[in-house]
């Protein structure tokens, strides 16, 4: 059995459709927020596991936030941390204490339209289509090997918030699939990449955009 604890700033869903998934093999250890009132903590509570508000505000600097992070964390005796839309950069310090154990998922097929507004800045460029990455964490924002991919068109009229919620569908497939992966053993870091069992061939009618 794998520990998981996963960090949320929020309501968490991507937390929630890992939590749901009920990976084989998966222990979902704890939940920890940066944000005492974040709505992730109550959801994960009702369902029996346990949390964490640590208020970042609360420390003088991000360096002795991310101490405490880690302790907290560690508390846990993780196999693996899993950022499910956690809102802070992290310290180098932090990301090499759970280099190729620490996975986050990323709104844009990366390495394009890494840190914010990337659904935005997809339209603002013209591209046709969006996605979502996960991948290993590491000290560069946004950066480090990527597990997987998921891959939304971009329609003529889409706004933010439209081509944000498409997105967020396949987010919520791709991770507890990478999440399984993870937990089976199946994903070695390599040269600076993944290797390992390949992830379900893309559905590539999500291309096509659907009739109206």
């Amino acid at each position: 059995m794998k520990n998981i604890v996963i960090l949320i700033s929020g309501r968490g869903s991507n937390m929630q459709a890992i939590v749901e998934a009920d990976i084989a093999g998966a222990n979902i250890a704890a939940v920890i927020a940066n944000r005492p009132d974040a709505a992730g903590l109550a959801w994960a509570a009702e369902r029996g596991i346990a949390t964490v508000g640590l208020d970042h505000k609360q420390f003088a600097s991000r360096e002795a936030f991310d101490v405490q992070l880690a302790a907290e964390i560690d508390a846990f005796n993780p196999d693996l941390v899993v950022l499910a839309g956690f809102m802070r950069i992290l310290t180098p310090t932090f990301t090499a204490r759970y280099e190729g154990r620490m996975l986050n998922i990323h709104p844009s097929l990366l390495p394009a339209f890494p840190g914010l507004h990337t659904h935005q800045r997809a339209i603002d460029m013209g591209c046709k289509v969006a996605g979502c990455s996960v991948h290993f964490v590491t000290a560069e924002l946004d950066h480090g090997p990527i597990v997987a991919q998921a891959v939304v068109p971009v329609l003529d009229d889409d706004t933010e918030a439209t081509l944000a919620a498409r997105v967020l569908q396949q987010e919520h497939k791709l991770y507890p699939d990478a999440v399984r992966r993870f937990v089976a053993g199946e994903l070695t870091i390599r040269a600076g990449r993944v290797a390992g069992v390949a992830a379900p061939a893309a559905n590539l009618s999500l291309l096509v955009p659907a009739p109206r």
